[in-house]
């Protein structure tokens, strides 16, 4: 092999019953580069990673690890080896501390027992080269998802890593932390540390990928340098087509008003001051940066979050939430932004995951009606064009945009009025996201209330008919706007997207 490639996956073939993830599919990583590995959901990319990290055995082909023919076993197998893995949904004992899960499974030991200084010192020691401001002291499950999400990388770093793989690393980071992430990358490509990196946003991909490798239908497309890629090229090589249009038309009619939020507040800390309209048809957007409490309208609407003040009206009735179950009596349905811990049941299968919400609407004489329930899964399968063997298959081996899906049909299987949607397309390709936008607008032309809430901008002004902007727990505006057919968002006479700008960051920076 020589010293081209630090990491060989050649020939890698992997089936499981009903369909073959992976088709042939070779990946060469060189030292110190990083190699984004890029498909639409379902493509075979975490099936690929899962091969190398020992979590799956493949069928055929060999990996090839700094010129040794290795096949992992288990994961503690692969970090042994000094492959490690940060995945994008988290795995982390919340009621530990940071060190703790630090060191998990390796703790240093001093005359029997663990060595709690030396854990402490050893992991500052990490934290202050990689600028990661946690105090190790503290249990993990106080802090947010960005600094989870460092702390996982930090915890790769540990392991001496030849390759890290990073999964959707920077899904759940601010434009801050992101430039922190590259900053460490940058200081791991300097220690010859290579990086496979999996990332649906191909702005991020261009800037900071050696070697770009594409997936489709779990077959290897296609690898390129980065400099000789564009976002156009990226689309076509991952879809297969070009996708012109990265959001679809909208053809919904703004109707009359559905829900009205005067006054909305929740106790410290919270928000105060929400006020708008949410009319049938309408895709309301809410904007704003971490910390800024978007989320938590959303949480309390649908009775998640306790509200401290203000009124809810439903086709001007008032409505009080105090729960989920109550919400969604009230005609609420609520997609959440973590899907693993909030919105799906692993272990069980797409058709428990898709009914599990609508259960009462299948009782007959006390029993449930299985084939009722087979129609409707079935239906909402091919509606939602889930990428399942089956409908018994187990939810968690789905990819996340398949996942996102049966999530989306478990609540359009309540028929609700109001759907509230936080991130629906967070960890999604390019491709996924259009059927999901497809979907959302399909809900508006029924008569739909949607409120949307999107860390990406050109999202909301893709998909949004106004555009809700909070700031540190207020309301800072309320964009009302309609799209030229280039697709550029005015109001007024000039273009919405620096004012928005100005809204979004004031009080910020």
């Amino acid at each position: 092999m020589g010293t081209e490639y630090i990491l060989e996956l050649k020939h890698i073939s992997k089936s499981f019953p009903g369909v073959k993830a992976l088709d042939d599919v070779t990946l060469c990583v060189r030292p110190g580069t990083v190699h984004s590995l890029m498909g639409e959901n379902g493509a075979g990319k975490s099936t690929l990673m899962k091969c190398l990290f020992g979590i799956y055995s493949f069928d055929e082909g060999e990996i090839i690890l700094d010129g040794k023919n290795i096949k992992f076993s288990s994961p503690s197998e692969a970090l042994q080896n000094h492959v490690s893995m940060v995945h994008q949904e988290l795995n982390q004992v919340l009621n530990q501390t940071v060190m703790e899960n630090m060191w998990l499974g390796r703790f240093p030991m001093k005359h029997g027992l663990v060595d709690d200084q030396k854990m402490y010192e050893d992991t500052k020691a990490i934290f202050d080269d990689l600028d990661i401001q946690v105090n190790p002291k503290v249990k993990i499950g106080t802090l947010k998802v960005s600094q989870k999400q460092m702390i996982e990388i930090a915890k790769a770093v540990s392991y001496n890593s030849k390759v890290i793989v990073m999964d959707e690393p920077t899904s759940s980071l601010t434009e801050k932390e992101v430039e922190h992430l590259f900053k460490i990358i940058e200081k791991l490509k300097k220690k010859n540390t290579s990086i496979i990196y999996i990332s649906h946003k191909m702005e991020e991909i261009l800037r900071i990928s050696d070697d770009v490798t594409v997936m489709r239908d779990g077959k290897w497309i296609d690898t390129k340098p980065a400099s000789e890629l564009t976002i156009d090229k990226i689309i076509k090589m991952m879809v297969g087509r070009e996708l012109k249009d990265r959001y679809p038309e909208k053809k919904a009619k703004i109707g009359d008003v559905l829900m009205e939020v005067k006054d909305l507040g929740t106790l410290n800390p919270g928000f105060e001051g929400v006020n708008f309209q949410l009319h049938k048809g309408e895709i309301l957007g809410i904007a704003g940066l971490v910390g800024s409490k978007r989320t938590e309208i959303l949480e309390t609407l649908f009775g998640i979050r306790m509200k401290g003040k203000g009124q809810i009206l439903v086709k001007g009735k008032e409505v009080q939430n105090r729960s989920p179950k109550e919400a969604m009596a009230n005609g609420f349905a609520m997609l959440t932004e973590e899907r693993r811990s909030d919105g799906i049941f692993g272990g069980l299968s797409v058709g428990f995951n898709m009914t599990i919400s609508n259960l009462p609407k299948y009782q007959k004489t006390g029993l449930l009606n299985g084939e009722k329930m087979k129609a409707d899964i079935t239906k909402m399968i091919n509606a939602m064009k889930v990428k399942t063997p089956s409908m018994k298959s187990k939810i968690a081996n789905l990819s996340g945009g398949n996942q996102q899906k049966v999530i989306l049909g478990r609540w359009l299987l309540t028929d609700p009025d109001i759907l509230l949607l936080d991130e629906p397309t967070r960890g999604i390709d390019v491709g996924a996201k259009f059927e999901i936008y497809q979907l959302i607008n399909q809900l508006a032309e029924q008569g739909k209330g949607i409120i949307v809430v999107s860390s990406e901008m050109p999202e909301l002004f893709g998909i949004s008919d106004r555009i809700l902007v909070m700031s540190n727990g207020h309301q800072s505006a309320i964009f009302e706007f309609k799209r030229s057919r280039t697709g550029r968002c005015y109001a007024g006479s000039g273009p919405i997207y620096l004012i928005f700008q100005y809204e979004l960051r004031r009080g910020f920076w």
